[in-house]
């Protein structure tokens, strides 16, 4: 298996096989949209599920317990402030967390004695904390502010590092579509959004636009004096440059991915509720979806972004009215015969356009001179 999987990296690399990806850009794009539109959809009906530090309130944790049903925390809770509805959550194998809205003093007492005698623990299992909603709102103000200087230093740097804007412009639309889709997997699932939370959709960002640098440093390397040949255009040596990191693109979100895999499942269902939890979530979701815009959407953004200046436009028509008059002047020679026919008797793939880098065999290899 190893091997085919190899082999199979080989020949997307050599060309020998290749995916359509810049091709069929207009698919991904429907995609795309789709899904931020169904995010968007998800983030005004259902909205997020503000987790203590944002909304502020009263949390209480009871440790030791032997039975960690909710319901006792519940009445427990309902027995001093019948008009509140607390949010109870399990939190390991030996403990139960209580939040509220803000209490009064007199009611924390009462609600902290309730408890330790619902779980029968002792007052000194019960510890009670007050977060008011201020810290929250300062968190998510810093974490906007970093998010606009990062979206900012990515998009200056990327353009003096490619010597393009639109590389940099791609880059910045595929990390809009990466934060948006996380954002509302997340909100869809319903956990509580904590700093934890915020700090994993800040982390995908940097994974995100690593990978699609990555991929750009290909293209940019297999675009080098596109205008001065005639083989092949701009769109079909960006598409052989994702496919010549495709591999690789695979290998690092599968490395990426299973050690979050797993404190995913470790917080979620060993663990309960809590930190690991939530910043695994995010990073799972974000990495997933940052590898899918780093193949399927950045590269073919950057594309349609290129095709619109005249040089290129120019090139490309330049290439393809050749090829059709190689493919006109291959179906004089073979009388007619399939297209197909006529396409190879031209030189040209059947797919209608050249791959480049593809394997010539022995074709490709110097003929030693006599003598030598």
């Amino acid at each position: 298996m190893a091997q085919g999987f190899a082999q199979w990296g080989n020949d997307l690399y050599t060309g020998r096989k290749s995916y359509q990806i810049v091709g069929n850009r207009r698919r991904f794009y429907i995609v795309a949209i789709v899904m931020v539109l169904l995010s968007f959809g998800v983030l005004l009906t259902k909205g997020f599920n503000l987790g203590i530090d944002f909304r502020g309130g009263s949390e209480f944790v009871v440790s030791n317990v032997s039975d960690t049903s909710q319901q006792p925390a519940i009445d427990a809770v309902s027995e001093v402030a019948p008009a509140e509805v607390p949010r109870v959550t399990t939190v390991g194998g030996s403990a139960i967390r209580v939040q509220t809205d803000r209490l009064t003093a007199d009611e924390v007492t009462e609600v902290r004695d309730a408890l330790a005698g619902a779980y029968d623990v002792t007052e000194n299992d019960v510890t009670t904390a007050f977060i008011g909603p201020s810290w929250g709102k300062d968190v998510s103000q810093k974490a906007i502010t970093g998010l606009i200087v990062f979206l900012g230093l990515v998009g200056v740097v990327m353009t003096i590092y490619f010597r393009n804007w639109r590389m940099a412009a791609a880059a910045l639309i595929a990390l809009f579509h990466d934060l948006i889709i996380t954002v509302g997997i997340y909100a869809a699932i319903g956990w509580e959004v904590t700093p934890a939370t915020v700090i994993g959709f800040l982390t995908i960002l940097g994974y995100s636009i690593y990978d699609t640098v990555v991929v750009f440093d290909k293209v940019r390397e297999n675009t080098s004096g596109i205008l001065d040949q005639t083989r092949s255009t701009y769109a079909e040596r960006a598409n052989l440059a994702v496919n010549q990191t495709l591999v690789r693109s695979i290998n690092t979100s599968v490395v990426a991915l299973l050690p979050v895999s797993a404190i995913l499942f470790i917080g979620a269902f060993l663990l309960g509720a809590g930190t690991l939890r939530d910043i695994a979530l995010a990073l799972f979701v974000g990495m997933a979806v940052g590898a899918y815009s780093s193949i399927f959407l950045a590269t073919p953004l950057e594309v349609t972004l290129r095709e619109r200046e005249t040089a290129i436009k120019e090139h490309t028509q330049k290439v393809l009215d050749k090829r059709a008059a190689l493919v006109a002047e291959a179906a004089e020679g073979t009388g007619g015969a399939s297209r197909d026919a006529q396409l190879a008797a031209a030189g040209v793939q059947a797919t209608g356009q050249l791959q480049p880098g593809s394997h010539q065999g022995v074709k490709a290899q110097p003929r030693r001179k006599r003598g030598h």
